[in-house]
């Protein structure tokens, strides 16, 4: 009984599962104190730090590169900002400049327009005493007439100046042979109410409209009979027209001599007005004839001066329309642009030479 009993406890430890001796051998293995008190909660517990920490690094180096991303969209969305606000900086430069400039500009006109006035209100004044002087008083009556005529020709300087460019921006761009000779019409017909306005001065006092005191002292050096000689814009007009064909030189050839003829048959004419004039108010020291007569036969006369007054500007105006007709629309332009500069041109030359006495003498 006794042997088979210590047999059967044998069997029992050599067949039995022992926890403390596999613990103990993974204490000697890991070199780790497990003891049967560490249970399932703390072995969870290091799992889930250790599973923590890599999820720290995990995020960590995920995050890392959408760092860097923000930051540099953040840099560019400032950089596009900066080149935004120095394009705006510039463009408000830009306009800036270009408003200065044209105040520049419409002050220098305005100057240029001012000096005329006061040249021609001078102008007037000495006019006005040199007909009006009664007794050594001078009169202060002005011509209605003429101040009408004075303030439309300022008028229509400023709307030359406006057609005439109008008139080289069209002559730029490309438009077609029917739509530049409504400009070029246009252009004519300015030049045409001119003519109309010097009629109705004429009738006011031909003396002004003669003696072109509504020019300026260097437009008035080539003066002919209340405006410039026919002849003498076609000659300064012809470099500009050309080339021009075998016919139309020959149609200019022409207009140009019967130009001439018309010019010297006026001239010629009013010659003779003046020596009529002049024989008319000789005193007659036979007594033969009254004072009363011979003032009146003088001023039928003198009206005869308007009449010359108008055939010339008459001249003017058809030679326009002459040239017209033999040039292009093209070359009419042109020559409508230079006619313009021209007398553009003998205004501010008047202008900088009146200015030169102004200057101070060193």
């Amino acid at each position: 009984m006794a042997s088979t009993s210590t047999q059967f406890v044998t069997s029992r430890r050599m067949g039995m599962y022992d926890p403390l001796h596999h613990i103990n051998m993974w204490d000697d293995t890991f070199g780790c104190d497990i003891s049967p008190n560490t249970g399932p909660s703390s072995i969870t517990q290091v799992t889930d730090t250790r599973q923590t920490n890599k999820t720290e690094y995990n995020s960590q180096e995920s995050l890392g590169p959408s760092v860097d991303n923000q930051e540099a969209k953040t840099m560019s969305d400032k950089l596009q900002r900066r080149l935004a606000q120095n394009r705006e900086a510039a463009r408000k430069s830009r306009l800036r400049k270009k408003a200065y400039v044209q105040q520049l500009e419409t002050g220098r006109l305005k100057l240029a327009q001012l000096e005329q006035e006061l040249e021609r209100a001078r102008q007037q004044r000495v006019y006005d005493g040199l007909l009006n002087t009664s007794n050594g008083v001078l009169s202060t009556n002005v011509n209605s007439g003429v101040v009408a005529f004075e303030m439309a020709y300022d008028l229509w300087v400023a709307t030359q100046q406006k057609k005439d460019n109008e008139l080289k921006e069209v002559l730029q761009s490309q438009v077609s042979e029917l739509e530049l000779r409504m400009f070029v019409d246009s252009g004519l017909n300015h030049y045409y109410e001119l003519f109309q306005l010097k009629v109705n001065v004429a009738k006011a006092d031909v003396f002004y409209l003669m003696n072109g005191l509504w020019r300026s002292p260097i437009e008035r050096f080539f003066q002919w009979l209340g405006g410039p000689r026919p002849s003498e814009l076609l000659y300064m007009l012809m470099p500009q027209l050309e080339p021009l064909t075998d016919a139309q030189l020959v149609s200019v050839s022409t207009l140009k001599h019967s130009c001439r003829q018309a010019e010297d048959a006026l001239s010629i004419g009013m010659e003779k007005l003046q020596q009529t004039l002049a024989q008319g108010i000789t005193i007659d020291i036979t007594g033969a004839g009254s004072y009363k007569s011979q003032m009146t036969l003088a001023m039928e006369r003198l009206e005869g001066i308007e009449n010359f007054l108008n055939q010339a500007d008459h001249l003017r105006q058809q030679v326009l329309q002459q040239m017209s007709r033999i040039l292009t629309p093209h070359q009419a332009a042109r020559g409508l642009l230079a006619l313009g500069e021209y007398f553009q041109r003998l205004r501010a030359l008047n202008s900088l030479w009146s200015a030169r006495f102004r200057e101070p003498v060193s």
